[in-house]
């Protein structure tokens, strides 16, 4: 047995080591909280938590809507619905100069809310945007800088997988916290389009004038899309309205998604199976790092972690807002090294409990704290979105991706300070659902 400090010490230490050493965040959560519960109260009873809390993670009825969301969105990556999302954009904004940077844009904030995830916004729309922004002459900087910038989307337009796995760690209404990142999403792509049309003004050689589309193609376009749009509002809505927990509304929009699809006839055999395929393994991998965070959780709470660390914070006199900006540089620097969904699930359970003893508001911290893991999603020098554009496009010269994001991350950081300065914003419909 050892004091609590050293095994603080140890615990985050050994966290560093593996992580240096790629192992996966989840397992070395995992194994350093095991090891830091064992030093404290012996290595019998840390096995035997590690037995127990594994499986009842896993088996956690709660946790069934992570698999379920995911697998409306590989549904709809699989058929192909992601391009029809584009042309719709294209068709209805694509008329002006730097049109299909506006489409783009709107197009991740779409897709976001049928993916959940960043990674896979980014993906996509490097496969469908990108080739037709370079085919009109878009220059390389500002075509990819609004795609690394539009997949932040997918992190927090709802159904958003980090706010889902935020309202799982500190028990907060997950119907709530979608409420709450509704319209700082609409803001984000308002900002976003702002940034277009601010570039082009500075530098309309980099994006061409597009050309006006008739009517009937605008209206086709949506006609296709509508089936999906809908299934949306209902599941959201669905939440919002008591009709179904979030479970069952992930459940709901699996379903959904399946049929819209396969009655459209674009569901093969071999979609289904690699769509079912995908979100397992995605899936599996977030399920591992909520189970290597529960125990990770248990030895903060064995060596009292969480209470020393406000106590340094409170001691620091750097008051209430102070303290904040503290805790959002920290998420900010984290974002910029690791998984954004790994940093939700590693800061939370350590800061969380601060943030509630400075008076903050759990359902409003939950979107700054989304805001802050997106923003690290294209800040220098690891931003993942980056490298999945980079991966895609390998004549891309990566400073590119890095100078085209970069206006995007000065707005994103306005952002953040305007939810701040007016926390209404955030929580407008949560405040009239509650």
């Amino acid at each position: 047995m050892i004091g609590p400090n050293l095994a603080i010490l140890i615990g985050f230490g050994s966290l560093l080591l593996l992580c240096l050493l790629r192992v996966p965040i989840g397992l070395a959560m995992g194994a350093s909280g095991i090891l830091g519960f064992g030093l404290m109260t012996g290595f019998e009873p840390a096995f035997k938590l590690l037995s127990h809390s594994v499986i009842s993670t896993f088996s956690d009825y709660t946790m069934g809507l992570v698999p379920l969301f995911i697998l409306m969105g590989t549904v709809a990556v699989a058929s192909g619905m992601s391009g029809e999302l584009f042309r719709a954009a294209q068709l209805w904004l694509g008329n002006f100069r730097g049109g299909l940077a506006v489409a783009t844009v709107a197009s991740c904030g779409g897709f976001a809310a049928i993916c959940g995830s960043s990674a896979a916004t980014a993906a996509t729309m490097t496969r469908v945007a990108l080739p037709e922004m370079k085919k009109h002459g878009y220059s390389e900087r500002l075509a990819t800088g609004v795609i690394a910038a539009g997949g932040t989307l997918g992190v927090l337009i709802p159904p958003s997988i980090a706010l889902a796995v935020y309202g799982l760690l500190t028990q907060q209404s997950v119907g709530l916290l979608f409420m709450a990142g509704v319209i700082p999403g609409i803001i984000a792509i308002a900002m976003y389009m702002l940034v277009v049309k601010v570039w082009l003004a500075v530098r309309p050689q980099d994006a061409p004038v597009g050309q006006q589309a008739a009517m009937r193609e605008r209206l086709s376009s949506l006609t296709r899309l509508g089936p999906i749009m809908l299934l949306i509002l209902f599941v959201i809505g669905g939440i919002y309205g008591g009709l179904f927990t979030p479970t069952e509304a992930g459940a709901v929009g699996a379903a959904g998604a399946i049929a819209i699809v396969a009655l459209g006839r674009r569901l093969s055999w071999k979609t289904l199976f690699s769509s079912l395929a995908e979100s397992v393994r995605m899936g599996a991998a977030i399920l591992l790092i909520m189970a290597g965070a529960v125990l990770f959780g248990y030895f903060l709470a064995v060596t009292e972690t969480p209470q020393k660390a406000a106590q340094l914070l409170i001691d620091a006199n750097l008051g209430r807002y102070g303290t904040l900006l503290v805790i959002i540089g920290i998420m900010l620097v984290l974002g910029c090294l690791i998984d954004a969904l790994a940093v939700v699930i590693l800061i939370v359970p350590l800061v969380y409990p601060i943030v509630m003893q400075l008076g903050f508001d759990p359902i409003w911290f939950g979107v700054i704290v989304t805001m802050c893991v997106e923003l690290g999603l294209i800040t220098p020098p690891f931003g993942l979105n980056v490298f999945v554009i980079k991966g895609l496009s390998k004549r891309t010269d990566i400073w590119t991706i890095y100078k085209g994001v970069t206006p995007f991350i000065i707005v994103d950081l306005l952002r953040i300070g305007l939810l701040i300065a007016f926390p209404s914003l955030v929580l407008f419909l949560p405040d009239m659902a509650r």
